[in-house]
């Protein structure tokens, strides 16, 4: 298969905000690829390369490649793959220059249209409304299976490269043979934003509110005293949490799949912010010394497996079976069907305390692994701040031609001049995109191929749920924004 097919298909889902239109490119694309082919061609129309980082940072990806491209097509799927696998490969000294030469050579070989998706691919810029979900949907139109077999196997298996391989090799009867296994991370169920409380549980005839804690998300796996711990990307970090490992050890089942986040508390309980948690996670080394200076506690949510699988159960006695499995310092607070006044002083409490929100869940659903699904709504208190617009990006895919991506900023008290606070791209239609393309070039005062700085004179409202410290921002924060 030629990697210029895969341009091709991801130019097209990008141009679109059809979700039917965006199944059927991904699907065309997909029916030409090898068995070999097949995993890699997913895995990129998802935005993701399956080697992960190649070690080659952001800058050098945008500056390699700028000389002419190649006129015709001629570099097939496996090709790229290869060389994306040999270019992770060097290492020792010279390794930075070394890896910048051959992907210099790649991209000499590429089309500008293949150079722009692997450029994307190798920054994690792919903004084309394909993850893994509608690559799914593409999956099942390929072969002719349904949309809920294709993506239970990806939740049980943890890998669409693996699945796609699989229907392209042996058709749908590859799908047979997935099935939930201790010690194989599956994909976390995801939840939907909501408004408020009262609109998230009126869509329920049950419902359970709980606190949403802001921590690492883990996944832990037990098998008579063997336990291992997942992360949310599904990456194995047993060794990084062994107060995890001992709380989940000790629980008096023989085996068990457990949903739960970990999270480090201040003394007084509150929870510390999520960048100090993460710390645990980004050592491997003194794990005895880092769990005395910073202890993690775990507070499970869910139960997958309970000696026996229960995912496919209502979440209401899946919840019923966790209280009795697990202590109740090990699992997040919970209320079930509590009227409005209860329901809110119940939110009240949980930012009282110093977590985030919290999450309205459908006791009759079962767990969508891999999925948004819409049986768990998170609702978070909203902040509105008013920003002035630094520079513009120019917008890829179904964008390209338009400024896109808004540079955020407040002016600084001690220099008196503007500090970028953050970005923001969501919830612009056409319109506004053609009105601010045109506006914010008669601000321009510098343009990049990339960038449009502009003179300080446009004010946004922008409304955030979350922020957080980012020391290698400028103003020391980032937000978790709605658009």
């Amino acid at each position: 298969m030629r990697f210029f097919d895969v341009a091709e298909a991801s130019e097209e889902v990008a141009q679109t905000r059809s979700r039917k239109k965006k199944t059927a490119a991904i699907a065309r694309a997909l029916r030409l690829a090898s068995p070999p082919e097949a995993g890699v061609v997913a895995k990129m129309l998802a935005g993701e390369l399956h080697q992960g980082k190649i070690g080659i940072g952001h800058r050098t990806v945008q500056e390699v490649g700028q000389g002419a491209a190649a006129a015709a097509p001629r570099l097939t799927v496996g090709e790229v793959d290869q060389a994306l696998t040999d270019i992770q490969a060097i290492a020792g000294k010279g390794s930075k220059a070394a890896r910048t030469t051959a992907l210099g050579e790649l991209m000499a070989r590429c089309t500008e249209a293949e150079r722009s998706l692997l450029r994307s691919l190798l920054v994690g810029g792919i903004r084309q409304g394909a993850l893994e979900g509608i690559v799914v949907e593409g999956l099942a139109a390929a072969h002719e299976v349904s949309g809920d077999r294709v993506r239970r196997a990806v939740m049980l298996s943890g890998d669409l490269a693996a699945v796609a391989a699989g229907l392209a090799a042996q058709g749908p009867a590859s799908l047979d043979g997935y099935r939930l296994l201790l010690m194989r991370p599956v994909q976390p169920m995801l939840a939907q934003t909501g408004e408020s409380i009262g609109a998230a549980a009126g869509r329920f005839e049950g419902f359970a509110l709980e606190e949403k804690l802001d921590g690492a998300r883990v996944q832990a796996h037990k098998q008579g005293d063997e336990v291992r711990v997942f992360t949310r990307r599904l990456n194995e970090c047993t060794d990084r949490v062994p107060e995890v490992v001992e709380a989940v050890r000790a629980l008096r089942v023989d085996s068990a799949i457990l949903d739960g986040e970990a999270l480090a508390l201040a003394g007084d309980g509150r929870p510390r912010p999520f960048q100090v948690t993460m710390r645990r996670f980004g050592r491997k080394l003194d794990v005895a010394q880092m769990r005395e200076q910073l202890p993690l506690s775990v507070r499970f949510f869910d139960a997958l497996h309970l000696d026996g699988d229960i995912l496919d159960q209502a979440a209401g006695e899946r919840f019923a079976q966790l209280g009795q499995a697990v202590p109740a310092r090990h699992q997040v607070r919970r209320v079930l069907d509590p009227d409005a006044a209860a329901a809110e002083a119940f939110a009240d409490e949980v930012l009282s305390t110093g977590h985030e929100g919290v999450m309205v869940k459908d006791l009759t659903a079962p767990y969508e692994a891999g999925r948004r699904g819409a049986g768990w709504l998170k609702v978070k208190p909203a902040h509105t701040l008013d920003l002035v617009v630094l520079a513009v990006e120019w917008g890829s895919g179904r964008r390209k031609g338009w400024l896109s991506n808004l540079h955020l900023g407040c002016r600084d008290p001690q220099s008196g001049g503007y500090v970028m606070l953050g970005k923001t791209f969501k919830g612009m239609t056409d319109e506004m995109l053609r009105w601010q393309t045109e506006r914010f070039l008669a601000l321009a005062t510098e343009q990049s191929e990339w960038v449009v700085t502009v003179r300080p004179e446009v004010v946004v409202e922008i409304a955030f749920d979350s922020y957080r410290r980012a020391p290698t921002t400028r103003g020391g924060w980032r937000s978790g924004s709605r658009g």
